[in-house]
């Protein structure tokens, strides 16, 4: 059987290793120079505990389950997870009033180890926060993680299996015969096909009419970020702080990010759901001062002359709030979208449904393989050894022993070794390596990185881009 994935975010990357462990052919349809550059390269990071999801909803069969297949899915593929609980602060009676019914929601969706804090053990556990605090709702199973790095690692794992990935790859029709999905025409041409499965985050629903299936409207909703440096501000918060929910989400949080940094965010700002809308990753003065009024409310000795680097994600939403995943009118034809938060936390565990999905739709049972290697090793960062080792390592290896970018000691080693497995961008060498997110955010190191891309691939310095043709960095020579 020969299926098809559209979109290589965090979803469709782990529905494509997922699909992977079975004899059949994969392949993966991916718009972008590189995968996970979507919904899934700028969000908050976390994988939320599932109290805030209403039972019976599909975020609710799915986040908490998703959340307990990280333990698992983090050490297959050598990503870092980081299970540092959540806070959800009351300040207020109607607020204290609203963590108890996440609390009542979360033991209904099966979380556990939910507890009801009092200020003087929230204060033990987090001095930073305002002392103003009546309660908060503790979630221990709540955690952190590089989501792009989810999307990097599967897609590296499923290719190691068997499945065929075709970046700058991007769908402009889907041929459906007798109502059943044929093949898909792309930019790079045709693909015979048995099953399609749309994951294409942000463009999900134009994906689906695509196919003839008309489903719910897709609309982003931007998310503005600030990130405070790590050697500023590294350790002022230990666990993921939240405010009492609102009808526009989860709220602005503060949080430690997974190398050490502060992030504090999102804004929740609907935007039309015009194609033009969806690429709008733009930031504002106004989302800034929102941001920093909603973190001093919670930390009031937050620093924001700390910060690094600001930004914004786009969030696929739509009227019911709601995921849309599984069969469609149309045979062979499934989708995966709208997966607004928690999707990231529920990722893992939508795979493994669709899986379930496909064969139970198309009257089929999968046979697994008996060679399908669920290991997949990161790229080695030499700053971690021991100095003796490392010298050695740098003796046999020269590379491995030129620092590129000084915030993150990242070395050339590692930048050509992201090159091999797939890193055609500076982004893709970012996402990869860390390099770019340190304190000077590439200002010392990026053109350096672009002379390794240069290099390597074989290609003239001015052909290296951010992301993707729409980011070109250098447009001419200032001089001959």
């Amino acid at each position: 059987m020969r299926i098809g994935i559209v979109g290589a975010g965090a979803v469709g990357a782990l529905i494509a290793r997922e699909l992977s462990k079975y004899d059949v052919e994969v392949y993966v349809f991916e718009k972008e120079f590189d995968v996970g550059m979507g919904v899934t390269k700028a969000n908050s990071a976390i994988i939320h505990a599932g109290y805030d999801d209403e039972p019976g909803t599909v975020r609710a069969k799915f986040c908490a389950k998703g959340n307990e297949m990280y333990t698992t899915l983090s050490k297959e593929l050598d990503i870092d997870f980081k299970r540092i609980g959540s806070l959800v602060l009351a300040f207020s009676d109607t607020e204290l009033r609203v963590i108890e019914e996440l609390y009542k929601r979360g033991l209904e969706n099966g979380v556990p180890g939910l507890e009801i804090w009092d200020r003087d053990k929230i204060l033990a556990h987090e001095p930073n926060v305002n002392q103003e605090v009546l309660a908060a709702l503790w979630a221990p199973t709540a955690g952190i993680i590089e989501p792009w790095m989810i999307a990097i690692a599967a897609v590296e794992n499923a290719v190691e299996n068997g499945a065929k990935l075709f970046l700058n790859t991007e769908v402009k029709d889907i041929i459906v015969e007798h109502n059943h999905v044929r093949r898909v025409v792309t930019n790079r041409g045709e693909f015979e096909l048995d099953v399609l499965v749309n994951a294409a985050g942000l463009y999900g629903d134009y994906v689906s009419k695509m196919a003839g299936v008309e489903t719910l409207p897709i609309h982003p909703r931007k998310g503005e970020y600030i990130l405070l440096d790590k050697e500023e501000f590294g350790g002022f918060v230990k666990s993921v702080l939240f405010p009492t929910p609102s009808t526009l989400g989860k709220g602005t949080l503060v949080t430690p990010t997974i190398d050490g940094g502060i992030l504090v965010g999102p804004t929740a700002v609907d935007l039309p759901g015009e194609r033009k809308f969806r690429e709008d990753t733009s930031t504002t003065i106004q989302g800034f001062e929102f941001l920093m009024a909603k973190a001093f409310k919670m930390t009031p000795n937050i620093d924001f002359r700390s910060s690094i680097k600001t930004f914004a994600g786009l969030r696929p939403e739509t009227p019911i709030k709601d995921f849309i995943v599984g069969r469609t009118r149309v045979e062979g034809f499934f989708n995966a979208i709208g997966t607004r938060s928690p999707g990231l936390t529920a990722a893992p565990a939508i795979a493994s449904f669709m899986v379930e999905e496909i064969q139970e739709a198309m009257g089929v049972t999968f046979i697994r393989k008996d060679n399908f290697n669920p290991i997949r090793k990161r790229i080695r960062s030499y700053v971690q050894l021991p100095l003796d080792e490392w010298d050695k390592i740098i003796k046999e290896d020269p590379l491995a022993g030129n620092i590129v970018c000084s915030c993150n000691k990242v070395t050339e080693r590692e930048i050509v070794e992201a090159i091999k497995r797939g890193a055609r961008t500076v982004d893709g060498v970012k996402f990869r390596t860390r390099a770019m997110f340190g304190s000077c955010q590439g200002g010392f190191c990026g053109h350096k990185i672009m002379k390794i891309l240069a290099r390597e691939l074989g290609v003239d310095v001015s052909d290296i881009v951010l992301r993707n043709e729409q980011t070109k960095i250098l447009y001419g020579k200032v001089r001959t």
